[in-house]
């Protein structure tokens, strides 16, 4: 596919354009999944639930997903996609439909990169990250994919003292325009989180991912690159996690907000995580649908239009299952947003003085089982019961 315009994200509107905006525009969410937890993942605490499953029988199962809604995959390189199996993922996508959006390079995993991938001071080891990096990119051209998600697990430290930050980001950041230079048009979807494997990680935070994209667009010197720059693209963009945005102890809608207002949102990751915490990825709608409602509602100002990436654990429940709950709990959220009064909850923002009190009043009635029980909730203006 060609770069997709995502500038109409960063449009600003005034109070009464934003009601025209919010009554118009309707979030018809489209869903893809990671193929990585489609096999039975191992832990350092506890054998894996069930035998692992070779990348031709996870694709199997998540085919029979499109029945349900599913009509994207991502997949890592090399490890479940290469050069040697591009053909069996190309059978899978013309026989099912579901589109490969996304290859990812794998930069966290192997011994090599102990130390780091594109940030490593080796420059030996930071070569074999540029290089795989590179592959991954050459991949998704080949593909016609929308973008390569990066996650710089492995990029960062447990001890500080002393550290070269400065340095360090400077390696990560070269090293991904470098890469982005050798590929020119192949958007990145950098996804950002606080710590895990790492204790903690370069570019861990949403605005970090958003200073990031700034900087490695300043490197880069591909003709290609530098047009689509020059008209209002971005093309180092992001795919924040809801799982860890909230390790992070930040708040879901006004994290997204950011890349948003940049027009950079090329991807969502979804599942529910407890503030802080390890990275659970837990199935959408476990926990947190008070903010799962608030951020769907912030993709909608903004006009999303991209996919929502299913990105779970499933441990204890079957992988098919545990996707369709998530696809539900999604369309769950879109469908009460939709249906929300846009004009009163704009303007109990912008005229709070007028409205103190009433956005909880309506939310609590919104979400209620028998609302008529919880007795009429009246507009400013009007008399109260």
């Amino acid at each position: 596919m060609g770069l997709i315009d995502l500038r109409g994200q960063a449009v600003v509107r005034d109070l009464d354009g934003l009601i025209e905006h919010m009554g118009r525009f309707e979030i018809v969410p489209r869903f893809s999944a990671g193929i990585w937890y489609f096999s039975p993942a191992a832990s350092r605490f506890h054998a894996r639930y069930g035998r692992e499953l070779g990348i031709e029988e996870r694709l199997e199962t998540a085919g029979r997903l499109a029945a349900f809604g599913l009509s994207g995959i991502e997949a890592h390189y090399p490890n479940e996609i290469n050069e040697e199996n591009v053909g069996l993922w190309r059978s899978f996508c013309s026989a099912t439909g579901i589109r490969l959006i996304t290859v990812i390079p794998l930069l966290f995993w192997d011994a090599a990169f102990e130390f780091g991938s594109l940030s490593n001071p080796d420059e030996g080891v930071r070569r074999m990250a540029i290089d795989r990096t590179i592959a991954a990119l050459r991949l998704n051209r080949e593909l016609a994919t929308d973008f390569a998600v990066v996650w710089p697990g492995i990029d960062g430290y447990e001890h500080g003292f002393g550290m070269d930050f400065a340095g360090a980001r400077r390696r990560f950041a070269e090293g991904l325009a470098e890469a982005m230079d050798a590929v020119p048009g192949v958007r990145i979807a950098f996804e950002p989180k606080p710590y895990e494997p790492r204790g903690r990680i370069l570019y861990g935070t949403t605005p970090e991912g958003v200073l990031l994209g700034r900087d490695v667009e300043a490197m880069l010197r591909a003709e290609e690159h530098r047009r689509a720059l020059a008209e209002g693209h971005a093309m180092c963009c992001m795919n924040p996690e809801v799982g860890h945005v909230l390790m992070g102890f930040e708040e879901l809608a006004y994290a997204f907000s950011w890349p948003l207002s940049e027009g950079r949102l090329a991807h969502t990751h979804w599942n529910s995580q407890p503030l802080g915490n390890y990275d659970q990825d837990l199935g959408v709608g476990v926990m947190g649908t008070e903010q799962t409602e608030a951020l769907v509602y912030t993709l909608k100002m903004h006009g999303y239009s991209g996919y929502f990436g299913i990105d779970i654990n499933p441990e204890r429940v079957p992988v098919d299952i545990a996707v369709r709950n998530s696809m539900d709990a999604i369309r769950a959220a879109c469908e009460r947003v939709q249906n929300l009064d846009h004009e009163a909850v704009l303007r109990s923002h912008m005229q709070p003085g007028a409205w103190r009190g009433w956005l909880e009043g309506y939310l609590v009635r919104v979400r209620a089982g028998w609302p008529a029980s919880l007795g009429e909730w009246k507009k400013p203006g009007a008399a109260r019961t």
